[in-house]
């Protein structure tokens, strides 16, 4: 097996440099412009021609051989940012208000297109295919790709993600499912309304809502099977107009994470039957609606195999670390998964002299050493993958 030499100075500079100036300007799901003009440009800075407006706003650009039926795998990044005001205080803060690139998608195209200058110089046995995927963050970006063509001839995939739970060097390798189910609810509660001092007139929707949300604190609490993880958070209320008024309507919002099929379907039913208790509890009417998120990452335990060897040989033995337990997190890599075998990793950022801000906080930062490690896996994870395609699962019959 080929071995890769880490990034050189120039490249690490580089890199630095691109995750600083997309954390200065950073955009939302879908509107990935100048994100993506600069990925072209770089991309194109390294003689690699890319394909732009993939899935909306993402981009796909192919290294090595591209003959129908050579061997392909694919490395992915995410590119867009959250609707969150940045309070770092860093000299390369976001100039765009509102917006904060607070999960790291900024270091994650730095690592790819570090990546791709490692083996834009070697002879690839296959294809590599990078993508630089739109709106993770809650609005399913990798769904409109592969519609798109992303995975077209692609074998197997592979990603990272900047974690700040593990110090700077560790790698997290794991076999199988380390995400959850992501899905969200709403929830109407309606009743006449009315004067605050005449209550006996009309039903109070403020008081059944009040009721619900203490209840459904109980579904996991009483009805869950203890051994599998689940929560169910409420993260809006809505409702009143005035503090003399009986409130008519109010709205909750929330999410359920799972990280089963069975508790996902119980906690559904759950919600669903004690909103419609409130009816005869509270007098009121109700509607529950559900919206379908996410799908659990569920890694592929072969690609997981490579993946973990080559963490090994780049960090040690000593720093590659498992994950024992699935995160209640939620990530869309999973509908690439769900397509062809692939892996998932974290890449520990953690720093003692940087803000405490975990993820999607203001205060989010990482160590910037980080980059290079990524930029090196996903290279020579891809360059293993290739050499080692044998060892793989087919793709699945309906992306085949």
């Amino acid at each position: 097996m080929k071995i890769l030499p880490p990034p050189s100075n120039q490249q690490i500079a580089r890199m630095q440099e691109i995750r600083r100036q997309l954390h200065r300007h950073p955009e939302l799901a879908f509107a990935e412009f100048a994100t993506g003009r600069l990925i072209a440009e770089q991309l194109g800075n390294l003689g690699i021609q890319c394909r732009e407006q993939v899935g909306r706003t993402g981009i796909v650009a192919n290294l090595g051989h591209m003959e129908p039926g050579t061997p392909c795998v694919a490395l992915r990044a995410d590119m867009d940012a959250l609707p969150i005001t940045e309070e770092t205080g860093l000299p390369f803060a976001s100039e765009t208000p509102g917006v904060m690139h607070a999960c790291g998608h900024d270091g994650h195209v730095a690592m790819l297109l570090g990546a791709a200058a490692l083996l834009k110089g070697i002879e690839l046995p296959g294809r590599v295919a990078l993508i630089f995927q739109p709106a993770e963050e809650g609005d399913g970006g990798a769904q409109g790709m592969i519609a798109d063509g992303a995975l077209d001839g692609v074998e197997a995939i592979f990603a990272g993600h900047i974690d700040r739970n593990y110090e700077l060097g560790e790698i997290v390798v794991q076999p199988g499912l380390i995400s959850a189910f992501t899905d969200e609810f709403t929830i109407e509660i309606y009743g006449p309304g009315g004067h605050a001092a005449k209550p006996h007139e009309t039903a109070d929707s403020i008081l059944a809502a009040g009721q619900l949300i203490t209840s459904i604190q109980g579904i996991v609490a009483r009805e869950v099977h203890p051994c599998f993880p689940a929560v169910i958070t409420i993260g809006t209320i809505h409702g009143g107009s005035a503090a003399n008024v009986i409130a008519s309507q109010v709205t909750l919002t929330g999410t359920i994470r799972t990280t089963s099929s069975e508790t996902r379907a119980l906690c559904i039913a759950s919600l669903q039957r004690m909103t419609l208790a409130l009816e005869q509890l509270h007098r009121v009417t109700t509607s529950f609606r559900f919206v379908e998120g996410y799908p659990p990452v569920v890694n592929d335990p072969a690609a997981t195999r490579i993946a973990a060897e080559v963490a090994a040989g780049i960090v040690g033995q000593a720093k590659l670390k498992g994950q024992p337990l699935p995160s209640l997190g939620g990530e869309d890599f999973s509908f690439f998964l769900q397509k062809v075998p692939g892996c998932l990793v974290r890449f520990g950022a953690k720093h003692t002299e940087l803000h405490d801000g975990p993820a999607h906080s203001p205060r989010f930062d990482f160590d910037e050493e980080v980059l290079p490690i990524g930029a090196r896996f996903l290279a020579q994870t891809a360059l293993s993958a290739l050499e080692r395609m044998g060892e793989l699962p087919p793709p699945s019959q309906e992306s085949a």
